[in-house]
């Protein structure tokens, strides 16, 4: 798929076109499609909006959950970046705006943010009127998104050390879809952190260029994260170790390549 922006794989076209497909499935094997990614896309942006979100401000992502993918998408339609796992010192960053997180994870104070910057949690209904309900949000939010214009130079992702821009991510997926022969329908299980950039060009965006579907490992268990590889005999798995005693091929971090 030919796309300048992020913002581009989640058009009403495309919505339209392919909305029935299966787009993502999560660590419990439940399957959502692309109608429902791309809706639940525009109403995170929709909400973050709320919370200050735009372009040139940082957007931390604690968890690699259906919700946290939302939050990055939703910021990426706001033409600002997204820090997953960010640091919990971030009293210095006045760019950074909102921190996207379990509510029981905010509610414990174990992030330090800098003035005016905005909790926003999801999973338990918070208790703290401090922290915004994303949950909620995604529910009663507005299901549509305004057409944008989105620079391809505009920041996308930041590790804190290094960002790419729109351009740099997406170049980044196209040469994993090359270099793996990537297909739609393919099914890309992701058993990295999304604090790696490499592990969100070829676990989110690459699949999602292709037209296959992202699938979420569990966290936890050996037993769960086997599981969901087996499931997807003939797909492929993001990961850092020695996977080659599984069906799906490995897409190896260390080979997925990050423009300079």
């Amino acid at each position: 798929m030919t796309v300048a922006t992020v913002d581009e794989l989640f058009t009403r076209e495309r919505r339209e076109r392919a909305g029935d497909r299966t787009a993502l499935i999560d660590a419990t094997g439940r399957e959502y499609d692309l109608h429902w990614l791309c809706t639940t896309s525009w109403k995170a942006g929709n909400f973050l909006r709320h919370s200050g979100v735009r372009n040139g401000v940082t957007v931390g992502v604690v968890g690699t959950g259906p919700i946290g993918l939302l939050a990055f998408f939703g910021t990426a339609l706001l033409e600002a970046r997204t820090q997953f796992d960010p640091p919990t010192d971030r009293a210095a960053d006045e760019s950074f705006r909102t921190l996207v997180a379990p509510v029981e994870v905010l509610e414990t104070g174990g992030y330090e943010l800098p003035p005016g910057a905005q909790r926003v949690g999801y999973g338990d209904k918070p208790t703290d009127p401090d922290v915004h309900n994303f949950d909620a949000g995604l529910w009663s939010e507005n299901p549509s998104f305004p057409p944008v214009s989105i620079d391809p130079d505009t920041a996308l992702l930041t590790d804190g050390d290094r960002t790419l821009s729109h351009a740099d991510a997406l170049a980044a997926g196209r040469d994993v879809i090359t270099t793996y022969g990537l297909e739609h329908g393919d099914r890309v299980v992701v058993r990295e952190s999304f604090s790696d950039l490499r592990a969100v060009i070829a676990g989110v965006l690459a699949p999602l260029l292709a037209d296959g579907v992202i699938v979420l490992a569990a966290d936890d268990t050996e037993e769960n994260e086997e599981s969901s590889v087996e499931s997807d005999r003939g797909g492929y798995v993001v990961s850092s170790e020695d996977e080659s005693e599984l069906a799906a091929e490995q897409i190896a971090l260390e080979r997925v390549s990050l423009s300079e």
